[in-house]
């Protein structure tokens, strides 16, 4: 499903899924027009490569901002995926939760410690990356592809020099 914006009511708790040039951010919904979200410190809206490239710190900064200001221009949507996999908190304690978090530095790491575990773990209690699960299987992948190719290569190599 592409993502676009979307004026239906947002929830309290909500997951909010802004595609960014090359990667996905995440925050999560808190009313009134405000997401709590975790950024590297030179995070900015629309930045796209340059913001992707802030992502190579090792701190991050819990904000609360107005969702229109972290979109930015950038195309956003709920997505609440693991919902049928997990059972989300109860939305007050989601948002109590994200807002005692704010201005708080933690640590981050776009493999283990990036925006969409942070939301997770608030909704759900679980830190979870399926854009990292992603990058990981799709590397593996390719490793194997790569790895199946030259085999064939060198067996090919082979056959060639013994009938010569």
């Amino acid at each position: 499903m592409a993502l676009a914006r979307r004026r239906r009511t947002l929830r309290p708790g909500d997951l909010i899924e802004i595609s960014r040039f090359g990667y996905e951010h995440w925050a999560i919904y808190v009313g009134r027009g405000y997401v709590v979200h975790l950024a590297p410190p030179s995070e900015i809206a629309g930045a796209g490569a340059a913001s992707v490239l802030s992502a190579l710190t090792n701190k991050a900064i819990v904000k609360k901002e107005l969702l229109s200001a972290v979109a930015g221009r950038d195309n956003y949507r709920v997505n609440n995926k693991h919902d049928d996999k997990y059972r989300p908190l109860p939305c007050n304690k989601i948002v109590k939760r994200a807002e005692e978090l704010v201005g708080q530095e933690l640590p981050y790491s776009l493999t283990s410690d990036n925006c969409e575990h942070f939301v997770n773990h608030l909704r759900y209690g679980v830190s979870h990356s399926d854009q990292v699960t992603d990058v990981v299987t799709t590397a593996s992948v390719a490793a194997g592809v790569l790895a199946a190719a030259g085999l064939v290569g060198l067996l090919l190599a082979r056959s060639r020099r013994e009938r010569q």
